[in-house]
């Protein structure tokens, strides 16, 4: 007799059926927690080389506006060539510029403009990366299991979050930044040689008439045309501009406020990825994606409410409670974009569908990295990140408004 706990495992590890998703899912892991440990690693040296708010502001803004102005040629690029070929080639690069950075810190030479020009690097290789890595999943499972791999990837992706600030916490703490920079660019290896072992079936022939701003401009089209689709993207234009703040100042509110160093750095870290990981399993043990609107606005809306109260958090406790509640809104909210935009996107528009997804998740950032070190700079890190998510809940609950007009043409106000 078939127990309870079976039909829920099955449902959650459905997608690792697929052998190339299996690789892809171990190969990915690894990669993901030294680019968490990198994350936190720059964060700290550029805060220990300048001791400024608005140097982090800087780095952050380097590393995300490629992805805001190049993105959409990704996804173009995604649609009309060997995804898996670009991917490949896309980790190569990345992994390039981690030895560059170990390299000059280590030796002692870096400073924060090698930094910013390693950053900006890093994002042109994203804007390509990012929207190819979301429309191959597909590929790896097909449309049947499409809402569990997005969730399952999820979750890889913040159990990286949790791994990977915690031992950036640690080595930076002993050895210093250098030595996570060394382990992330090794970490590449492990998913080019899954991706390199994939067993994948022909790529089907793909229509390159057209140039590629033509392409570009048909994906814009029907992203703006498909009300849905234009919603999902609007409701993360705000959520990801506003949620940066966190990211940003973090380093700084864990030394002003709340007195930590680097160990505190990364287990703050760490649980915001704690809360995303139970958040993105959730979403992995839905059957269907039914309902996922509702609790998509919900999401965001949380993201906005944990903001404030965590800036005005004064103990550490109190802040990684609040840390791991945000990490669960805000995968949460992430993930259910996701999957119901690839849900709606067409096999042929899929690339730059995801690319939209990317610039608006990821290309928001680096104005909210600049507008978070401006407003830190005026005021304080706590009150910066308190406005943030107030405005961060007031435009979500703006957009869920006008999408419910916009599917209700006929409602007259009372």
């Amino acid at each position: 007799m078939e127990t309870p706990a079976a039909p829920a495992r099955d449902r959650l590890l459905r997608s690792f059926r697929h052998r190339n998703f299996r690789l892809f899912f171990a190969g990915q892991f690894v990669s993901l927690t030294g680019t968490w440990m990198q994350s936190v690693a720059v964060s700290w040296l550029v805060y220990r080389l300048t001791g400024s708010s608005m140097a982090l502001g800087l780095v952050g803004f380097a590393s995300h506006i490629p992805v805001f102005l190049f993105g959409l040629f990704g996804g173009c690029l995604a649609d009309r060539g060997n995804k898996r070929a670009i991917l490949i080639a896309a980790q190569a690069a990345a992994m390039l510029q981690a030895l560059t950075l170990a390299a000059l810190t280590l030796s002692g030479t870096a400073n924060v403009w090698l930094v910013v020009s390693l950053a900006t690097f890093l994002g042109l290789v994203n804007a390509v990366d990012m929207p190819t890595r979301q429309a191959f999943v597909v590929d790896m499972v097909g449309r049947e299991d499409l809402h569990n791999a997005i969730a399952l990837n999820s979750s890889m992706f913040n159990s990286a979050r949790v791994v990977g600030p915690a031992m950036a916490g640690v080595l930076v703490a002993v050895i210093g930044e250098g030595w996570c920079f060394l382990v992330n660019g090794l970490s590449y290896l492990a998913v080019i040689a899954a991706l390199a072992a994939m067993r994948l079936p022909p790529s089907q022939p793909r229509s390159n008439t057209g140039s590629v701003l033509s392409h570009v401009r048909q994906g814009v089209a029907y992203a703006w045309g498909e009300g849905s689709i234009r919603s999902i993207l609007g409701c993360l234009i705000v959520t990801s501009l506003f949620a940066s703040f966190y990211m940003v100042l973090l380093p700084v509110v864990v030394t002003t406020v709340l007195g930590q160093g680097a160990q505190g750095l990364g287990f703050l870290m760490a649980a915001t990825g704690i809360g995303s990981v139970a958040s993105a399993l959730l979403l992995a043990l839905r059957q269907k994606g039914r309902g996922l609107s509702r609790w998509r606005v919900i999401s965001g809306l949380g993201v906005g409410l944990v903001m404030v109260a965590f800036a005005f958090s004064q103990t550490f406790w109190l802040s990684l409670c609040l840390s791991t509640l945000l990490g669960f809104c805000l995968i949460f909210f992430f993930a259910a974009s996701n999957t119901m935009l690839q849900q709606q996107s067409p096999d042929a528009m899929r690339g730059r569908i995801m690319a939209l997804y990317s610039v608006t998740l990821v290309g928001m950032a680096p104005f909210g990295s600049l507008l978070a070190g401006t407003t830190a700079s005026l005021v304080d890190a706590p009150t910066a990140i308190a406005l943030a998510g107030g405005l961060c809940a007031a435009g979500v609950a703006l957009f869920a408004s006008l999408d419910r007009r916009s599917s209700n043409p006929n409602q007259t106000c009372p």
